[in-house]
């Protein structure tokens, strides 16, 4: 099983981005061993827009269980809703805590997007 966070850095110890759709990475992380790869998110950090479909797009390619994010708007919502995949947002501190808390159980999936469409 693996899960898709939304990451400031390429690492385990970066901060959880809150912007789902333009964080520089996208970390892909299995929650029971914490092994991780590191996607760069690099063509939506400045898209005009769209971004937020984009980046559930590639998330979603990798199949995950859920994603963990700051804050996610209703078109990458609904993308990922589409394709059959929960979103944790408010999720905040470092990547690696974030996926603890997950494996905990501490986590759980929004109902709906918890920021507004920019377009």
């Amino acid at each position: 099983m693996k899960i898709v966070v939304s990451a400031t850095g390429p690492s385990l110890e970066a901060a959880v981005d809150p912007r789902f759709g333009r964080a520089p990475y996208l970390l892909i992380v299995d929650p029971d061993t914490m092994e991780f790869e590191a996607v760069p998110n690099r063509v939506n950090l400045q898209a005009a827009q769209g971004a937020g479909i984009q980046t559930a797009s590639l998330a979603a390619r990798y199949q995950p269980a859920a994603v963990l994010t700051g804050h996610c708007g209703p078109k990458a919502f609904m993308t990922l809703q589409s394709a059959g995949i929960p979103v944790i947002v408010e999720v905040s501190g470092s990547v690696r805590e974030a996926v603890e808390q997950y494996r905990a159980g501490r986590l759980t999936p929004a109902p709906g997007p918890n920021a507004v469409s920019h377009w």
